[in-house]
């Protein structure tokens, strides 16, 4: 009798992890690794070293023997610093003791907050384009993702209407993320003020993702971010997840942090000792250094990233690539329509014939179709070149579209 020892192990795969497909930004990356000369507009990952007192803070944990586990809930000391920052520039007030946890970066905190809210079959919307990983986690924690469009000669901006038009007896969570990856938009605050009444009106909960609040430029830098729970409304609708690694440059240190009122972070307190125990110690270590002493180095970031972002898209424009104006995070998100290439199309063969790496605009929703991603977070001449090099590209591919 013969036994059979072939496997069918993708079919025994869990099938929401099976249903849901690759990241579509790694891909180029991958690609570009291999070839030599590339211009990286892709990855969106600060160019800046930490700042130096983070460091020194970090490598100062380990020589003083600092490398067991924290509390679950992170430092208390860092707790502490986080809502006194909150407090300072937002008005927002949390208890460090039961309102805030720190965890590994905002990916833990995001996937902590959709297992604590969402059950089997609830309903979250989320507005597209956007980043890759929010619609994949909602459905790793079961639930059911219902994306909102959003379009460039409306600014990326959801409205209220939006949201209220896509509401079901299902819909349990709204989850936003402003300042915007992919598209750079920021929305103002009577505008969260309209979307707070939806989400009172049909006693909805909210996820903030607000890792870019220190990123912001022009009228919305003159304006100030707004704070999610800043909104009276929303306070105690709210999971506000923050983090270190866009403002602070500390992407590779993977600390992040989600305030929330008690009965959440309870829950996501559950599940953050179950499957993480603690942040890394160290990296709180640097994270609560760079809280006291690098506001700095922030805004010196801040200030370089804007002198690049009005590079970038003057010089988008100018190729014949309209460019929505990016107010926040580092990326922008041209129109390439005109060159006769889908996104992918004109992401493949960038790279292959300029060595530039973009991301596919689809790549972050279906209102992305037609455009790509560029990310500002590279050297200034290091954008100078990339921006001749489009403008090369996009004119030989119009000049074909146009019949020239």
């Amino acid at each position: 009798m013969s036994i059979s020892t072939s496997l069918d192990l993708e079919n025994r795969l869990a099938e929401r992890v099976r249903r849901v497909p690759p990241s579509g930004i790694r891909r180029f990356f991958d690609i570009a690794a291999t070839m030599e000369g590339v211009i990286s507009l892709g990855i969106g990952e600060p160019d800046f070293v930490s700042p130096a007192p983070i460091v020194d803070a970090g490598i100062a944990s380990l020589r003083e023997g600092k490398t067991g586990y924290t509390s679950n809930a992170g430092l208390l000391e860092l707790r502490e610093a986080i809502a006194a920052d909150l407090e300072a520039r937002y008005g927002v007030s949390y208890d460090p003791a039961t309102e805030i946890l720190v965890t590994v970066g905002v990916s833990e905190a995001l996937q902590l907050a959709m297992l604590a809210l969402l059950d089997p079959g609830d309903e979250i919307l989320i507005p597209e384009p956007c980043f890759v990983s929010y619609g994949p986690t909602a459905v790793f924690a079961g639930g059911k993702v219902v994306y909102v469009p959003t379009f460039a000669e409306h600014d990326f901006q959801v409205t209220a209407a939006d949201l209220a038009a896509r509401i079901t007896p299902r819909t349990k969570v709204l989850f936003l993320s402003y300042p915007n990856n992919p598209t750079g938009a920021v929305l103002r605050r009577a505008v969260l003020e309209e979307i707070a009444e939806v989400v009172v009106e049909h006693d909805l909960l909210v996820l903030s993702d607000e890792i870019y609040d220190r990123l912001v430029y022009g009228a919305a830098y003159e304006q100030g971010h707004t704070c999610l729970p800043s909104i009276p409304a929303l306070r105690d609708r709210t999971v506000l997840l923050g983090g270190f690694s866009k403002g602070y440059a500390m992407t590779g240190w993977r600390i992040g942090y989600v305030c929330a009122p008690e009965p959440v972070y309870r829950a996501m307190y559950k599940l953050h000792q179950y499957i993480i125990m603690s942040a890394p110690t160290m990296a709180q270590y640097g994270a609560l250094a760079g809280l006291r002493h690098c506001q700095e180095d922030v805004e010196r970031m801040r200030q370089a990233y804007d002198r690049r972002r009005r590079l970038i898209v003057d010089g988008l424009r100018a190729a014949g690539l309209p460019t929505f104006e990016p107010e926040g995070a580092f990326y922008c998100f041209p129109d390439i329509r005109s060159t006769g290439l889908t996104s992918e199309e004109f992401a493949q063969k960038l790279l292959q014939e300029e060595r530039v790496a973009v991301v596919p605009g689809d790549a972050f929703g279906p209102s992305g179709a037609g455009y790509v991603r560029c990310s500002y977070a590279t050297a200034l001449e290091k954008i100078e070149e990339a921006v001749v090099r489009i403008t090369r590209f996009a004119r030989k591919y119009q000049a074909r579209h146009n019949g020239g």
